[in-house]
């Protein structure tokens, strides 16, 4: 759906109420885990369960959700965000309406470091893995993984609001963009 703003430019609804609240609640669900990783066990593996659960729902929304949330159009091959990429060291690369490509990828690798952290999480309190050194370091070492990542879609955020002139934080809170 498209509209006009005060500015006279075109705007269209891109990422539905399902997939910011999403978005907000996995920010908020990672940072507490983080934060209270050493603090308090209650609060981290209910921010864990939280995430987990959060992770399942949009996997189902990229199936079924709204043309904008669904897999379909924003999963690209790895030639594509490999094209992207390089575009993007030319200062070349395409604007999108949707994710671009090298934010599609990132969506994938921040869904797979949120589940592995989660997993293993649920998995070191299970009595198989209870106290089991490899399950802990490898819960570790994805949560490390996902804060990594975190920084690199924060700097990819930053540096296409700059190339495109465009403030896709606030697009994240009110869901569209410049058509």
């Amino acid at each position: 759906m498209t509209d006009s703003g005060k500015d006279g430019r075109s705007w269209v609804r891109v990422w539905d109420p399902l997939v910011r609240l999403f978005h907000w609640s996995l920010v908020v669900s990672f940072a507490v885990a983080w934060l209270s990783s050493h603090a308090s066990d209650n609060l981290h593996m209910l921010a864990g369960y939280a995430a987990g659960g959060l992770i399942f729902l949009r996997v189902v929304w990229g199936v079924i959700g709204t043309p904008y949330a669904r897999f379909s159009s924003f999963v690209r091959s790895p030639g594509t965000v490999i094209d992207y990429l390089g575009a993007i060291l030319r200062g070349s690369e395409a604007r999108y309406v949707g994710h671009n490509p090298a934010g599609g990828a990132m969506i994938l690798a921040l869904l797979a470091g949120m589940l592995a952290t989660a997993a293993t999480g649920w998995l070191l309190t299970t009595d198989a893995f209870w106290g089991d050194e490899r399950m802990q370091h490898l819960h570790h070492w994805s949560a490390d993984a996902v804060l990594l990542l975190v920084g690199v879609h924060l700097a990819g955020v930053a540096l296409a609001s700059f190339r495109h002139r465009e403030n896709l934080v606030a697009a994240m809170i009110v869901g569209r963009k410049r058509l």
